[in-house]
């Protein structure tokens, strides 16, 4: 490997507070600083919010020699970024946002770590801005395995916790990967199988039961393979505050993963919730491809990741999200995506092919004792 010159050594400069939490995974992975500024400069309330100032924290403990500069005001940061070090570290997570948003860019940098991660986080499992414990648990860590990242991942929910006063636990492990796989994803095939997680705490168990019951009635009419699972917490294993929602996921026959999920609300029966999330996952199916759309940053991070080959992949149109992820690859990596029509796509708009020619990027930080 070449040395870095000085300009490898510059930050980089991005504004505003969207695509925070990519960015710093960029930063991390890539070695390259990152400067933030502008974080909600013309707003009544300007700067960092607290949970973004406790995810810069948490990102210092997974990690070894990671300098973090927020500026007096706090509409600037400067990350420099250190080895990722792993092992064991448990987090205390503000009730302003679920676990799900640390847990995510988390995800991403933890199989580069020097030892395998065991992270536990306290606050909300589940949540309407974040990806709740049960989809990360279900949907999230399978599309890693795509990537042979396997053997030792789990995530535990020791404890659910609903807004607004949390109460849960989850524990996270996570191995150590040299690289990981190039994957050439690009058949979805057809759904085979529907699977769910309907869970109710500090209310009737019955509301699960009832989400089951409503969500089955529309599924039925499709395919007869559906096992959905009431899972009802109770006690201190329930957390502080009532919530209960249900958490969908069809498989295809080739792997491919969709999912949805809905959260209980104000005025909302157990009903609502669980048509609201079965509507969600027809929608999420008809949109075609390999990888649902909550989960395209995570994979185009890794195709990026991958050996010197190229790597191939089928999705949905991209989100907002991921297509400002793309640009920002490129900020950091060098390495822009090739994207164009699936043939023989069936979704309308059609489903497209996304490719690219990996780092071949190695987890350095490996310890080889």
């Amino acid at each position: 490997m070449t040395a870095p010159t000085d300009s490898a050594n510059a930050p980089l400069s991005f504004s505003g507070h969207e695509h925070f939490r990519h960015r710093l995974v960029l930063s991390i992975l890539s070695g390259r600083p990152v400067r933030i500024d502008k974080i909600r400069s013309a707003d009544a309330n300007p700067g960092l919010r607290d949970y973004e100032v406790n995810l810069l924290r948490l990102l210092e403990r997974v990690t070894n020699g990671t300098v973090i500069e927020i500026s007096v005001t706090g509409t600037a940061v400067l990350l420099k970024p250190g080895i990722i070090a792993g092992g064991p570290v448990t987090h205390e997570c503000p009730l302003s946002r679920s676990i799900g948003y640390y847990l995510e860019p988390v995800i991403m940098i933890a199989p580069f770590s020097k030892k395998p991660l065991d992270l536990t986080l306290k606050g909300i499992t589940t949540d309407d801005k974040d990806l709740s414990a049960d989809m990360i648990r279900t949907v999230t860590l399978p599309h890693l395995e795509l990537f042979g990242i396997s053997d030792g991942l789990e995530l535990r929910i020791k404890k659910r916790g609903s807004p607004p006063l949390g109460g849960g636990e989850v524990q996270f492990l996570c191995p150590v990967i040299k690289q990981p796989k190039t994957i050439n994803f690009v058949d979805p095939g057809k759904i085979k199988r529907i699977r769910g997680v309907s869970h109710a705490v500090r209310v009737s168990p019955q509301f699960s039961n009832r989400m089951i019951e409503a969500s089955r009635s529309i599924l039925n009419e499709f395919i007869p393979d559906i096992y959905l699972y009431s899972d009802v917490y109770k006690g201190n294993e329930s957390g502080k505050s009532p919530g209960y929602a249900l958490t969908l996921l069809a498989e295809s026959t080739t792997g491919a993963l969709h999912c949805s999920e809905a959260i209980s609300e104000a005025g909302a029966t157990p009903e609502d919730i669980a048509l609201q999330s079965t509507y969600s996952l027809l929608t999420e199916i008809e949109q075609g491809g390999c990888i649902d759309r909550l989960h395209q940053p995570l994979v185009l991070l890794y195709m990026v990741l991958g050996s010197e080959d190229v790597g191939r992949c089928v999705m949905s149109e991209p989100t907002a999200r991921t297509i400002q992820l793309l640009r920002d690859i490129k900020e950091f990596f060098g390495i822009s995506f090739k994207i164009a029509p699936h043939q023989g796509s069936q979704s309308n708009p059609p489903e497209l092919l996304f490719a690219c020619y990996g780092t071949g990027y190695v987890n350095a930080n490996r310890s080889l004792a």
